[in-house]
C-alpha cells in the first residue's frame, strides 16, 4: 500500500510523524506509537485482582480481560497504537456559598473524553485517507488505555494506579486509535518516577490503596459512587460532598503539586460543573438528571443512583436546620422506592434530624458492589 502526501509517495516514517503532528495540533497535549502485541501481563493482573475481589464488582475493563488486554480484538491485523493523553487539569471554581453543595471529580467537570475522541479522530482520519483501518477506542471496555499509553512512552504507572506523564503530572483523560498501518513505536517505556514516594496512599478517604499500584474497588469512593445497589455504610462518612469522582490520590501527588508551582493551572471555564446544587438535584426528574449528568456513569442509566449519592453528600455537607434541607429529606423519607427511603433516613440522623423520621426505621442492609450485580456495558 502506498502512503500519498501533496509530495508524491510517503513511506512509514512519514506517515507516523504526519499523524503525531496532526494529533498535537488537534489539541492532545502528549501522543505516541506503541506496539499491538497482547498486554499479557495485564492481563494477567487483572485476571489475578479480580479472583481476589478487589475488582469489587467493576464491570469496566474487568468485564472481559481477554478483550480489553488484546488490540487483535480491535482491528484484524493490527500493527500499532497511536495513543494520545489530553489534560483537564484546571483551576477548581471558588465553592458556592450554600453548605448544600456536592462535590464532582475534575475530569467531570465537563465532558473531557469528546474533545480526546474528536482529537484522536482526526489521526484516524488521516490514517483511513490512505486505506488503513483505524479504530478509535477511549474509556470504554475495548482496551486498557492507560497500559496503551504506558508502552507509547507517554508516561509511568504511579503508586496511585495513575499514569504519570513526566513533568506533567496525572490530570489527563486516554485514548488510542488502533490501526493496521505499519508505524513504528515512538519510543520504551518510562521509568518508575515515584521512588519513594508514597503521598497518595494514606490520602485515600477509605484507605482503598491497599499497596503501591494495588486498588482495592471495593473501598474506592469513585467506584463505589457508580455502583449498583445501596451505597455501603461503613464508607457513607467518608464520601464527604462527593457526588461524582474522587481526585484526592492525584491532588496530593507531588508531581501534580508541583506543576501546578511551575505552571498555575488554566483557569475554569463557564461550562465547568465542580459542584452541584444537591437539593436541585434531588428536585429534578428522571430525564433532566440523565440529561444533564449524561457524561458520567450511571449504574443501568437509572436516575435513582444520582439520588443515593446527593442523599448521602447531603447528609455528610448539609445543614440540618435548613428548611429545604429538611423539605427533601422529608420527601425521600416517604420515597416509593426503598433505597432512596433508607438513604434518606440515613442522612437525616447524620443531620439530627431524627424528628423527621417517623416511627423506627429498619434500613435495607447495605449491598456493597462486590455483592451487587455487575453493571452492564
Amino acid at each position: 500500500m502506498t502512503v500519498m502526501d501533496a509530495d508524491g509517495p510517503a513511506g512509514p516514517d512519514q506517515l507516523r510523524q504526519q499523524v503525531l503532528e496532526l494529533g498535537r495540533r488537534a489539541g492532545l497535549d502528549a501522543v505516541g506509537v506503541a506496539p499491538a502485541e497482547p498486554f499479557l501481563r495485564t492481563r494477567q493482573v487483572l485476571d489475578e485482582r479480580k479472583q481476589e475481589g478487589l475488582h469489587g464488582g467493576m464491570h469496566f475493563t474487568y468485564a472481559d480481560p481477554a478483550r480489553s488486554t488484546d488490540p487483535r480484538r480491535c482491528v484484524a491485523g493490527v500493527r500499532a497504537l497511536v495513543v494520545g493523553a489530553l489534560s483537564y487539569r484546571r483551576a477548581e471554581p471558588e465553592p458556592p456559598a450554600s453548605s448544600a453543595a456536592g462535590r464532582v471529580a475534575r475530569y467531570s467537570w465537563e465532558d473531557s473524553y469528546a474533545p480526546l475522541r474528536q482529537a484522536l479522530t482526526v489521526m484516524a482520519e488521516r490514517l483511513g485517507a490512505d486505506g488503513w483501518r483505524a479504530v478509535v477506542v477511549a474509556d470504554d471496555n475495548a482496551l486498557v488505555d492507560r497500559e496503551a499509553a504506558y508502552r507509547a512512552g507517554l508516561g509511568w504507572y504511579g503508586k496511585n494506579t495513575n499514569l504519570l506523564l513526566p513533568g506533567r503530572g496525572s490530570w489527563f483523560v486516554l485514548g488510542s486509535v488502533v490501526t493496521d498501518a505499519p508505524l513504528a513505536p515512538t519510543g520504551a517505556p518510562v521509568d518508575d518516577g515515584c521512588g519513594t514516594c508514597q503521598r497518595c496512599l494514606p490520602a485515600c478517604p477509605t484507605g482503598a490503596l491497599v499497596t503501591a499500584g494495588v486498588l482495592d474497588a471495593r473501598r474506592c469512593l469513585a467506584w463505589l459512587l457508580e455502583a449498583p445497589g445501596s451505597f455501603p455504610v461503613e464508607y457513607r462518612e467518608a464520601l464527604g460532598g462527593r457526588v461524582y469522582g474522587c481526585d484526592d490520590c492525584q491532588e496530593v501527588c507531588p508531581p501534580n503539586r508541583v506543576n501546578d508551582l511551575r505552571r498555575p493551572p488554566p483557569p475554569p471555564r463557564p461550562e465547568d460543573e465542580a459542584w452541584v446544587d444537591l437539593v436541585a438535584m434531588l428536585d429534578a426528574g428522571d430525564q433532566e438528571l440523565l440529561e444533564h449528568f449524561g457524561r458520567w456513569y450511571v449504574p443501568r442509566r437509572q436516575a435513582r443512583y444520582l439520588r443515593r449519592n446527593a442523599l448521602v453528600a447531603l447528609g455528610n455537607v448539609a445543614d440540618g436546620r435548613d428548611a429545604e434541607v429538611a423539605r427533601v429529606l422529608t420527601r425521600f423519607l416517604a420515597d416509593p422506592d426503598p433505597m432512596l427511603r433508607e438513604h434518606a433516613a440515613w442522612a437525616a440522623g447524620r443531620l439530627g434530624r431524627h424528628d423527621l423520621v417517623e416511627g423506627p426505621t429498619a434500613p435495607a442492609p447495605a449491598r456493597s458492589p462486590a455483592s451487587a450485580p455487575a453493571t452492564p456495558g
